[in-house]
Order: structure tokens, then sequence, then C-alpha cells
């Protein structure tokens, strides 16, 4: 794999010490807050339509109509979701699921630790009850959150090999694995609290996804960088090893407070990879600004006592300025 510092000559320089310091006193903080939220409440109910639906009979789809109102249309007579019970199809999702997913009993643990970590951070928030279910592999809608509703489409999260996804461009097969559903969870969320900007600069966009990430840090800690962000590790590992040579780029182009629409889909958007005009293009991780954005905030949080609700609200360019933003060489 390449790397940007090909392109760029920066000297280097780490100093262990002062990040020993800082990492000793934050775990401390950490493990107090951490203890806290342990002891957090919830009543996290959790309801398998998808085993359910998988196995009933005829005579029984009235009964969960009843019971799942929001999952049977209207417009649709019962006879359709009869001939779904016996569908080719629908019995392979489910069959796949239920081997991919068993129990549900590690995903429960994990939502129910994001669960506490929000009504920790964000106590007037009401926990949804959770859905599981088959969506035909419906990833641009894999998870719906409303404020008393989870739905999470369990086939969308069978592993970026399955069969299912053979007709899907592999940056978005990627991310159909079952890793990444407490994190989309947590994306769901976060797009409850967070407003996307009207600012129209990059760095604006880059700080809006840079706080997305930062609430993964504050609300699943027990996740891994990759994780939070979507990536694989040979992925968040180029993007650790190429920081300082990416905010150069950004800074040297005067791209941060471009309004060029373009760079959103060279930096932000889901892609195979990001798009520098360098040789090394298709071996990058895509969405870097993101990445950028997320130190950015990560930087600012570290300098500040900021609360994590006042920096929600607060503009990019503030957050940048406060940051002292230097990357990690």
């Amino acid at each position: 794999m390449k790397w940007l510092f090909k392109y760029f000559t920066i000297p280097v320089f780490r100093s262990f010490v002062l990040v020993m310091v800082l990492l000793l006193s934050s775990c401390e903080e950490t493990d107090k807050t951490e203890e806290e939220i342990d002891k957090v409440t919830v009543d996290l109910q959790i309801s398998r339509f998808d085993r359910e639906f998988a196995n009933a009979a005829p005579n029984e789809i009235p009964a969960l109509k009843e019971k799942y109102p929001y999952l049977f249309p209207e417009q649709f007579p019962d006879s359709v979701w009869v001939a779904k019970l016996t569908d080719t199809i629908q019995v392979e999702l489910s069959e796949e699921v239920a081997k991919a997913f068993g129990d549900f009993e590690e995903e429960s643990a994990d939502l129910e630790s994001l669960f506490k970590h929000i009504k920790y951070y964000f106590p007037e928030t009401k926990t949804p009850h959770v859905v599981t279910l088959t969506s035909d592999v419906r990833y641009d809608n894999r998870i719906i959150l409303t404020d008393s509703l989870l739905l999470i489409g369990l086939d969308n999260y069978l592993g970026k090999d399955h069969h299912f996804y053979e007709g899907l461009q592999r940056y978005i097969a990627s991310n159909l694995d079952k890793k990444f559903l407490t994190s989309d969870v947590t994306s769901a969320f976060a797009k409850k609290v967070l407003s996307y900007p009207r600012n129209r600069t990059l760095l604006s966009r880059m700080v809006y996804f840079g706080k997305e990430l930062y609430l993964k840090d504050k609300l699943i800690p027990s996740a891994t960088d990759a994780q939070k962000i979507g990536y694989s590790e040979e992925e968040i590992e180029w993007a650790r090893a190429n920081e300082e040579q990416m905010w150069k780029y950004f800074v040297e182009r005067e791209l941060l407070y471009s309004t060029d629409a373009g760079l959103d889909r060279k930096f932000l958007d889901p892609a195979p990879f990001s798009k520098f005009g360098l040789e090394l293009d298709n071996e990058s991780p895509p969405r870097l600004g993101r990445y950028m954005g997320w130190q950015i905030v990560r930087a600012f949080m570290e300098k500040t006592d900021t609360g994590l609700k006042q920096m929600l609200g607060m503009p990019a360019d503030e957050i940048l300025k406060q940051s002292n933003y230097k990357p990690k060489r």
C-alpha cells in the first residue's frame, strides 16, 4: 500500500512522555464515567419479528398484523403476507439471518450498553422498542430510528462476502457486516441530536461528521475506531499513518473554506476511495474528510472543558480555532 508521505517532505517527531501522561489522566476519568454509566438502568425491549414471521403459520398473520401494524401496509391483503411465508428468497433470508445472529445475545448486550450511554449523556431520550426484521437487503434503510421504535434489517449484516451482496459494489458490501450494526444505530441516533450545517464550506461538513464520530467515542467506547467509521483495520491504519500529510493537502490547497460541492464526493460521501488526484487514490480509504473532522473534534474536546451537548451546537470554524489542531506525526 502506498502512503501519502511519499508526496511530501515532513519532519517527524514524537513526544512519548506527553502522550503517556495524557493517556493515563484520560483513562482514569473514563473509568469513573463508565462506572457511573454502568449503574444507569434502561428498559430495553427487543422483539425478533424476523423469527416470529419466519415461524408463523398462515392463520397467525392477523395476530402479527395486530402486534406490528407499522410493518404491514394497509394496501396489501393478507394473501400477500401468506405467500411471503413460503417465498423461496424470504425463506433463505430468514435462514441466513438465523445462522448469522442466532439468539441475538451479543447484539442485545451491545444495544443495551449503547442506550445506557445515551441515557447518561442525553437523559431526556426515551429508549425505543427494538424490532429486528428482514428487509430484502434494503441497505440504504437498514436502520430506522424514531422516537419510539428502532427497526433493524438484519439481512443487511451478513458479511461482505455473502452471496446476497454479489451484485453490490464492494465498498457498499464491505459495510454490510454485523460488526458495524451498533455503530450504524449510533449514527441514526446522532442524526437526531445533530443539525446538518447550513454553512456550505468543506470544513463545516467535515466537522459535522467529526461530531457524529466523536459521539461514537462516547456512546460506544468499546468499539474500535474502524468500527465507528466503517473501515477495515488496514484502512484505519492508513488514515492514521497519513493524517499529517492529509492535513497539509487540505491546507495548502485552501480546501477547508471552499464551497465546491464536488469536494463532498471526493472526501465525504460513500465511495470506493478518496480522491486526492494522486497516484495512490485507489488505495486510500473512502470518506477521509470525515476522519479528519473527527480528529479536529477530538483535539477540541481534549483541549477545552466544553460539554458534549454544547460542542454539538458549536460552529466548525470555532471548533477548529479552539482545537489548535495539529496532526499526529
